[in-house]
């Protein structure tokens, strides 16, 4: 493999340093805007839940949304329905 030039290290140093997309954590993010919070599990609960999914063909998010939804039924009005 061919080695890097001076020049050429200083040109791609100066290209990443000026167009290094870095996260804005005021905002929220494309994925949280469009299909709501995330939640984050712990190690237990997400090897739980992905053998889970795995053996019944069905995503994570498929068999938490029925299991809140057997959980509240009837019990809390959604605030506001995610598109």
């Amino acid at each position: 493999m061919k080695k890097m030039t001076d020049e050429e290290a200083d040109y791609w140093d100066e290209y990443f340093t000026q167009n290094t997309i870095m996260p804005d954590l005021s905002k929220p993010g494309y994925f949280s805007r469009k299909y709501g919070m995330s939640v984050k599990l712990d190690p237990e609960t997400s090897g739980t839940l992905a053998a889970q999914a795995e053996a019944v063909h069905q995503t994570p998010a498929e068999i938490i949304a029925h299991l809140v939804r057997e959980k509240f039924a009837g019990t809390v009005k959604p605030a506001m329905a995610v598109k």
